[in-house]
């Protein structure tokens, strides 16, 4: 049996988006800037991609700049509301210990240009508190990054009242929608949020091309300057047959949902029944503030890595973390975050799954995850410690 459980790393592109894909790449293959007929033809193919990613967000199509993906998004919103902070005297900002990298990256760099950075703490179950982000407020703060659900353990952060926290003191709020789009129902309006990012990859669609929603009235600031494509906001002539993939990918999603969502969790919960039967093993995260896909586990007294490539050599496609980290040797440092020692976060594995899996492979995951730890311990000189007394348990 093969199963691929990788989909938080990225997903399989749907076919209804290869088609139109190809049929775009086809049929309207013009520049988008030129004035003749073609250009103009695709010009408007852009414009309906832009109103279609614009509604599933709650948006205007004028609040939608094109990406690469979510981490030029990540680097061009939170860049935009420092520049803009300190135009006005503001160089505080304001995110969390475990967003993913394109955010923490990019504040450290802005700590070296002189900005002062708070992260705020996580806590055991992975979720930001919004009283935490109210007393971290400052009179010189210019931006709140909180991610929308973590990249690892798929916790969902409570974004509309940490939303509301930042409208009430005028400070800019955004939020790395990576995981969540596509997944779990998203209303920029509702939830008071001023600035979002998403990636096509995440939810059925290509790589290389995301999205960035910038509320109507914030300042936004070039990364990439050579042209006037997106309003001037974002040279480069735009992947057209790549925005018509994300947008059909998010279209697709929006019309399932609710179903998608539904049994995606019932293939979730059932995972973590069977892993919890492994003793000394934990669930990372809140077990209902999830997204509906993601299980985390740590495994006392192993190697994540060795029992990624067992896993793999029975069929079984998973991660210990973030692709985008992958080749560290370091632990997680969402785990270390939520308060997991180094010697356990390096035993993490993470299962993320897709309307594509099954219950039959959820059972067959759990009986081979069971068996592959056994295995691990077996051979585990730091296992026989803890087995005998001479470590305790943590776990």
């Amino acid at each position: 049996m093969q199963i691929y459980a990788d989909n938080a790393a990225t997903t399989k592109i749907a076919k209804p988006v290869i088609d139109a894909m190809a049929a775009c790449m086809e049929e309207v293959y013009g520049n988008p800037s030129s004035l003749h007929s073609e250009g103009q033809r695709a010009a408007e193919v852009l414009a309906g991609a832009r109103e279609i990613t614009a509604r599933s967000l709650g948006a205007e199509p004028k609040e939608i700049i094109f990406t690469s993906g979510g981490s030029e998004a990540d680097n061009q919103a939170i860049r935009s509301a420092a520049l803009w902070g300190k135009k006005q005297g503001k160089i505080h900002l304001i995110s969390t210990a475990f967003e993913h990298h394109a955010v923490l990256h990019t504040l450290e760099q802005l700590e070296r240009e002189g900005f002062t950075v708070t992260l705020l703490p996580v806590y055991e179950d992975g979720i930001v508190r919004a009283e935490d982000v109210r007393r971290a407020l400052r009179e010189d703060t210019a931006l709140v990054s909180v991610m929308f659900a973590n990249n690892e353990i798929g916790t969902l952060q409570p974004i509309k009242e940490i939303g509301a926290v930042c409208r009430e003191a005028g400070v800019i709020f955004h939020t790395d929608a990576v995981q969540a789009a596509g997944h779990v129902k998203i209303d920029v309006r509702e939830m008071n949020i001023d600035m979002l990012s998403l990636s096509a990859h995440k939810f059925y669609g290509p790589k290389g091309v995301g999205a960035l929603y910038v509320r109507k009235g914030i300042p936004l600031f070039s990364l990439i300057e050579g042209g006037a494509q997106e309003r001037g906001k974002r040279a480069g002539t735009e992947n057209v047959p790549g925005i018509v993939g994300m947008a059909k990918a998010l279209s697709l999603a929006a019309e399932k949902l609710e179903e998608n969502g539904a049994y995606e969790v019932k293939l979730r919960d059932a995972l973590i029944e069977g892993l919890s039967g492994i003793s000394h093993a934990r669930l990372n995260g809140d077990r209902e503030r999830r997204l509906p896909g993601n299980v985390n586990f740590c495994f006392e007294g192993i190697e994540g890595e060795s029992l990624l490539l067992l896993l793999d050599a029975k069929g079984i496609e998973a991660s210990s973390g973030s692709a985008c980290t992958s080749g560290s040797l370091d632990p997680s440092h969402v785990l270390l975050a939520i308060g997991l020692p180094h010697e356990v976060a390096h035993g993490s594995l993470r299962l993320t799954l897709s309307p594509e899996n099954t219950m039959e492979e959820v059972e067959y995951m759990v009986k081979e995850i069971t068996g592959v730890v056994e295995y691990l311990r077996g051979m585990s000189p730091v296992w026989e410690d803890l087995e005998k007394g001479a470590r305790k348990h943590v776990i």
